[in-house]
């Protein structure tokens, strides 16, 4: 039966694989707002914000689980700070290498694009 177990482990594992990887640090484009993504994390947490220091530690997206892994989509929660609440969201991987949340509320949606980085800058 282990070996059974394994075998399914293991094709879980692919799909997450398959869907690519969010792991990392990312850049919110235009803004110095940095999050991470930890390897087998639900959860992109505040590592830098030059603007407001103290949301170091917030997690602006969480409960990642793929929703499309042909197309590298996740559906999620993401915070909308003018609602001041979690909203769902998809989470894409796009072909430039960003990585763009997009959040739907009603009939309005909203994107915010996110670029990979090595690592975090100097302050």
């Amino acid at each position: 039966m282990v070996r059974g177990n394994f075998l399914i482990l293991v094709l879980v594992f692919s799909v997450e694989l398959a869907a690519g990887t969010v792991e990392g640090i990312w850049k919110r484009q235009g803004e110095a707002v940095w999050i991470q993504f930890d390897a087998n994390s639900t959860t992109g947490v505040v590592v830098r914000n030059d603007k407001k220091p103290d949301a170091v530690g917030f997690a602006v997206a969480r409960n990642l689980e793929v929703k499309n892994a042909e197309k590298s989509i996740w559906k999620g929660e993401v915070f909308a700070p003018p609602l001041g609440e979690y909203k769902p969201a998809d989470i894409m991987l796009l072909a430039n290498g960003m990585m763009r949340f997009k959040v739907k509320v009603g009939f309005m949606s909203r994107s915010v694009d996110w670029q990979p980085v090595v690592d975090l800058p100097d302050e």
